[in-house]
């Protein structure tokens, strides 16, 4: 995949898991204008990719990200006279924002981030679009937009209750706007795991994206695409929806494949997606 970026990085990790790199260090990966399209950019363009099963996401420098890069005028909606008008721009200017971060979450190949150091206001959003976090000890977050004037825009509001499923932790971190660290994200179920460093946060990230590349991709795709539904939907509505979906999926080689190799003991190998999702 060649891609020419200026605020991310990809590189291929191991068969079928790559590596997305937050690549602003200098910044402490503060979030320009520039990586709202190619976050969007990179993530469509690795849910289309046939060599990838699973994405790993992490930053360079001391920080995961210190958010909004407000230094970045173009990250300011352009004025205009009329409020009207200035209102209908502001709609436009903040979909772009947003659709950067949902590329992350629709993007069908499973995600898991690494995050050390800081992840402040847009860098909360932006994690609570994958699929997995694992963190280092020294990581601390906050969802700082009450702090500096607005409500968070991008996703955490919408996103974060559904992964705690603790509303009025939610509701305190987004109205005090205090940092919170490792170990209150690991209670509050945002991470999955705190490591001692980051460098073992990335290690055991890799494990986890291994093993998950190893098993049947359409189950993998198939499974992201379900939980995705079945967050958003009654019961009902998800469980009528992952039968439509296995009507066809379940007819798939690798069933026959996984259970040849488990008669023989050995580890199954699955042909490549090679559909554009």
């Amino acid at each position: 995949m060649e891609l020419k970026l200026e605020t991310l990085a990809v590189s291929l990790v191991s068969e079928g898991v790559y590596h997305v790199e937050m690549n602003r260090p200098a910044n402490r990966n503060a979030l320009s204008w520039k990586f709202w399209s190619e976050s969007r950019e990179v993530f469509e363009a690795l849910a289309r990719d046939s060599e990838c099963r699973v994405i790993l996401l992490s930053a360079r420098g001391k920080s995961f990200s210190a958010g909004l890069d407000l230094t970045d005028p173009a990250n300011q909606p352009e004025m205009h006279k009329d409020v009207a008008r200035r209102g209908l721009k502001f709609i436009d200017h903040v979909k772009i924002m947003q659709d950067g971060i949902t590329a992350v979450e629709s993007c069908l190949k499973p995600i898991v981030a690494v995050i050390h150091g800081a992840c402040i206001g847009a860098g909360v959003d932006l994690i609570t679009a994958v699929d997995v976090r694992v963190c280092s000890k020294d990581s601390y977050f906050s969802i700082r937009e009450a702090a500096v004037g607005l409500a968070a825009d991008v996703g955490t509001l919408a996103r974060l209750p559904k992964i705690v499923g603790n509303d009025s932790i939610v509701r305190e971190l987004a109205l005090t706007a205090r940092d919170f660290d490792s170990s209150e994200a690991a209670r509050m179920g945002l991470v999955s795991r705190v490591c001692d460093s980051a460098q073992e946060a990335m290690e055991d990230a890799k494990r986890m994206a291994i093993s998950i590349a190893g098993n049947s991709p359409v189950a993998v795709v198939g499974t992201k695409k379900n939980l995705n539904y079945a967050r958003d939907h009654t019961v009902a509505d998800s469980l009528d929806y992952v039968r439509t979906w296995n009507a066809s999926m379940i007819q798939t080689e690798d069933i026959t494949k996984a259970m040849a190799a488990t008669m023989k003991k050995q580890k199954p190998t699955f042909s490549k997606l090679w559909c554009a999702l």
